[in-house]
């Protein structure tokens, strides 16, 4: 197993470096050239693509063989990932799955025709609390020490 990141935005990375280096696991940092990442651990590589709106999904996608590990927030990766019989892990704390992805792609597509008819929901992204920190790390550490991913 290895643990793929969607490195450009995801709020937990020094997380997953501190829990993959306790289990000897090695970490991908998948990042786009607009994002400078260095991580002096042994365990962890910086994997740099070229800018372009889904140049790291891709990469990503790529490198991921069945029983790996990744984390992201996009809903569109999450799926290729499921596809390949990965496990799929949300910054905020929960697995990604077959049952709830479809769900998650269509409130997406709701959102932006909302957006493109400009009827937006208006409100605000709430910030990342402890408790996110919690549940992703609790998540995280139950995906790493499992003998069978939970979607598969």
């Amino acid at each position: 197993m290895k643990v793929l990141v969607d490195a450009d935005a995801c709020p937990v990375k020094e997380m997953i470096v501190d829990t993959s280096k306790k289990y000897n696991i090695q970490v991908y940092m998948v990042t786009d050239a607009s994002h400078v990442l260095f991580y002096p651990e042994e365990n962890v590589h910086v994997v740099t693509v070229d800018q372009g709106a889904d140049s790291a999904d891709l990469a990503i996608a790529n490198r991921t063989e069945k029983g790996d590990l990744c984390i992201t927030a996009d809903y569109g990766l999450a799926t290729l990932i499921l596809a390949k019989k990965a496990t799929v892990i949300h910054p905020n704390g929960f697995f990604y799955t077959a049952e709830n992805i479809e769900r998650m792609l269509f409130e997406r597509h709701l959102s932006r025709e909302m957006r493109r008819q400009k009827k937006g929901r208006g409100g605000h992204i709430p910030k990342r609390t402890k408790t996110d920190d919690a549940n992703f790390l609790a998540i995280f550490e139950k995906a790493l020490t499992a003998k069978e991913a939970p979607n598969s």
